[in-house]
């Protein structure tokens, strides 16, 4: 049986806006107030999908969750009709009404994380929905999440599409985006490396608990020798990297880091090597955490492509950073895997802080198991010029801080929506 692995972008939404919601993410802080393209975001964010398949690996997309929604806020007693609701949360809880518009699932590694079939206790691929604790404006996503996933992922005899974790911080969880798998190939038995946070003071928080990657570990049925659980380096949190796909990144045999992404890196390093002897560490030297962050080098892409050579995709800022640039090639001069690199655009995504790693989530599956994924979320090189052409057509050109304020971009964002979903549903 072939497996191979499908990378789901989220598809960046109509309200796509710089709100600086994210404390620990420099750029999105950095970037709070500006003005944002919503159309040319999710343009750039299907030119990398298309790209992506060009190099010949499977790509499907996930829709935004509708916003601004009115959910959260009926749900803490704001009364009326949609607009009633909204502007009266604008004026008496701003913080929640900014929060209720955040196009923040675009990042897809942070949806859920997903254990392959061939590591899973039953067979199944199995996929437990990230709850998005810490952040309030990713916490309204979670359910959300849930139900896409569902509907992508619908046949209980080859998934299990399990619902966020409970008690909210103490079990904080925010998916693949801590979360690496090392294996001889997509399809073979892997090493699920889980990287996690603990408390420890300092300015920014640590997101991922350790008690809820043990808790996806047990729910998707991996044995002890199917994973590791790593702590992150708190000084690359402090940096910057609020998550670990900020400073490393993995696909098969590969795994690319910074020397500072890790906690006892040795120690984890010695436990794949142990269990995956092929396995190729490769850490970039001469690259600081600043511009490690700055550049998101590390939230790239690597992709294996038909022919068995693997592709690296990076932002077009690490190229634009010449010691990271430099960094990286004399990094990879030795690399016997990765035999090819790419440079995408994704910078309306950059500037609210997720580079091209964050805009996908990596789903590997056999054939039968992809037979049995929704046909509506996969992309073709037609479906992927019409849904092209729909964004082109429905998406605001811009968004400044006061628009969320209009009822025109509401109205706006209610039209794309229901187009998107009569495109997603006519597959």
């Amino acid at each position: 049986m072939t497996t191979v692995e499908i990378n789901f972008d989220g598809l960046i939404g109509p309200t796509h806006n710089y709100a600086g919601l994210s404390p620990g993410n420099l750029a999105s802080a950095n970037n709070a107030g500006a003005v944002a393209r919503p159309r040319e975001a999710a343009l750039q964010g299907l030119e990398k999908m298309r790209r992506i398949m060009d190099l010949g690996v499977h790509q499907g997309f996930l829709p935004p969750p509708f916003r601004p929604t009115t959910d959260p806020l009926r749900a803490a007693g704001f009364q009326g009709s949609d607009a009633e609701v909204l502007q009266s949360a604008a004026q008496v809880d701003p913080p929640l009404f900014r929060a209720i518009f955040a196009a923040s699932s675009m990042w897809t590694a942070n949806a859920a994380t997903v254990i392959a079939e061939a590591d899973s206790g039953d067979g199944r691929l199995h996929i437990v929905v990230a709850n998005l604790a810490s952040m309030l404006h990713r916490a309204v996503e979670a359910e959300d999440t849930h139900q896409v996933l569902r509907s992508v992922f619908a046949d209980p005899s080859r998934f299990v599409v399990h619902p966020p974790l409970p008690l909210g911080v103490h079990f904080g969880d925010e998916g693949a985006a801590n979360h690496m798998r090392l294996a001889a190939s997509h399809g073979a038995p892997g090493l699920n490396v889980f990287v996690h946070g603990k408390p420890r003071g300092g300015q920014f928080p640590e997101r991922q608990a350790l008690r809820a990657s043990q808790s996806v570990a047990r729910l998707a049925g991996l044995t002890e020798d199917k994973a590791v659980f790593a702590l992150q380096a708190g000084e690359a949190i402090q940096a910057g990297a609020f998550h670990n796909d900020v400073v490393a990144v993995a696909n098969e045999t590969v795994l690319l880091a910074h020397p500072e992404a890790f906690d006892r890196a040795d120690a984890l390093f010695d436990a794949i090597r142990a269990r995956l002897p092929a396995a190729e560490i490769i850490e970039v030297e001469d690259v600081g955490l600043p511009d490690a962050v700055s550049t998101y080098l590390f939230n790239s892409q690597i992709v294996t492509r038909p022919d068995g050579g693997m592709t690296l995709v990076l932002p077009v800022e690490a190229q634009e950073n010449a010691v990271v640039w430099d960094a990286l090639h004399r990094a990879l001069a030795g690399c016997r895997a990765i035999d090819r690199v790419e440079v995408v655009d994704v910078r309306e995504s950059m500037r609210n802080g997720g580079g091209p790693a964050c805009l996908r989530l990596r789903v590997p599956v056999g054939e039968a198991a992809r037979a049995a994924i929704h046909p509506g979320y996969l992309l073709t090189p037609a479906r992927w010029d019409r849904l092209a052409g729909l964004v082109e057509r429905r998406w605001p050109e811009a968004v400044a801080p006061g628009d969320l304020l209009e009822p025109d971009l509401w109205a706006a964002a209610r039209a794309a929506d229901a187009e998107l979903r009569t495109f997603i549903h006519a597959a």
